[in-house]
């Protein structure tokens, strides 16, 4: 799948593109987007556009029935005369299992990176160079048939956009215990990277907001007992000096920074567990020191610390400790995606510019 079609506007949105030296996360949409349709049983040539609107027909089952799915990653230019992708595979993987998940049109490897190097490529002039900064990639598949059956649609439409970013940074976060409400349950959709998710946990993540906290931390919807995942990021625990994180179990989205973690911090000397975690266990140890740091992780921030955990009736558990291990496998970590320390495990991926 090399040759798609590019249309006479993409050179002159490029040309014109001037950014803002504030680029925020996904505040500035990259002037090109990569577009593919699913009909009559098979991809149809696809095509590079000038970033713009997109006709939908308004019965559309994507918009009625959440038949979307997406993913997050990263291309870099930083000291580089190529750009380069982290973990791209990773991303295409989980990318196919959320769409069979919610029995979507696949997506073959070779289409998906076909949008990812064009959109690339067409930004490789204009993709930030400094530490820190990135081109946001945002592949995402959705059902484009209108209709009110309960059932899939047959016609499909698969997109990438972009959009340089800084480092999505931030003071130590506050997050609340969400002890009410459920994100995901185990034989759900909570593995799956698709709007629904993120739609479940708007609520509770706005009164976090709301009440001067960052964002809600969520527990297993059987027992309200056992740490799940922030809202959009995975979470680690720093117990006795080794580094906790829940276990996989059919409800937590496999975060492509959390695995990358698990590996680095094991070459970084740090002794790991996966497991499930109950929170009184993090709110005794947090009390007692032994928990001395929390911090979550995913492609935006990379890695945030986490100041305190605060229950609903405004009652905080302060950590002695911010940033420590978080920033030294945060720093790790963004040295190797942007190519300024060595790449042990193969995640990095130069593309050709022609």
């Amino acid at each position: 799948m090399d040759a798609y079609d590019i249309d006479p506007g993409v050179a002159p949105a490029i040309a014109n593109f001037r950014p803002p030296e504030r680029l925020g996360f996904g505040d500035i949409n990259a002037p090109v987007m990569f577009d593919a349709e699913w009909r009559e049983g098979a991809w149809q040539r696809a095509r590079l556009l000038p970033y713009g609107p997109i006709a939908l027909w308004p019965g559309a089952r994507a918009l009625h029935y959440g038949e979307l799915v997406f993913e997050g990653l990263k291309a870099y230019r930083v000291g580089q005369s190529r750009p380069n992708l982290f973990r791209a595979d990773a991303n295409c993987r989980r990318f196919t299992r959320s769409a069979a998940r919610l029995s979507l049109a696949t997506v073959p490897e070779a289409l998906f990176y076909q949008g990812l190097g064009a959109v690339v490529r067409a930004c490789s002039d204009i993709m930030p160079t400094r530490t820190g900064r990135s081109l946001y990639l945002r592949p995402f598949l959705f059902g484009t048939e209108s209709g009110y059956m309960l059932r899939n649609s047959r016609t499909f439409r698969f997109m990438v956009i972009a959009n340089p970013v800084e480092a999505y940074a931030s003071a130590a976060m506050q997050v609340t215990i969400e002890r009410a409400e459920v994100r995901a349950a185990v034989g759900g959709i909570g593995e799956a990277k698709a709007s629904a998710n993120y739609a479940a946990a708007m609520r509770a993540s706005n009164a976090a907001v709301l009440s001067g906290r960052s964002v809600a931390l969520w527990l297993d919807a059987n027992e309200h007992r056992y740490l799940q995942e922030l809202s959009g990021m995975n979470i680690f625990v720093v117990l006795d000096g080794e580094l906790h994180t829940p276990q996989l179990d059919g409800a937590i989205l496999p975060g492509v920074t959390r695995d990358s973690l698990l590996t680095l911090s094991k070459t970084l000397g740090y002794t790991v567990h996966e497991r499930r975690i109950a929170l009184d266990e993090v709110l005794a140890g947090i009390g007692s020191g032994r928990v001395s740091e929390l911090f979550a992780c995913g492609t935006a921030a990379i890695v945030s610390p986490i100041a305190a955990l605060v229950e609903s009736d405004g009652r905080e558990y302060r950590l002695r400790e911010t940033d420590i291990v978080a920033k030294r496998l945060r720093e790790s970590l963004l040295a190797i995606q942007e190519r300024r320390a060595p790449d042990p495990f193969g995640w990095t991926q130069e593309l050709a510019l022609n």
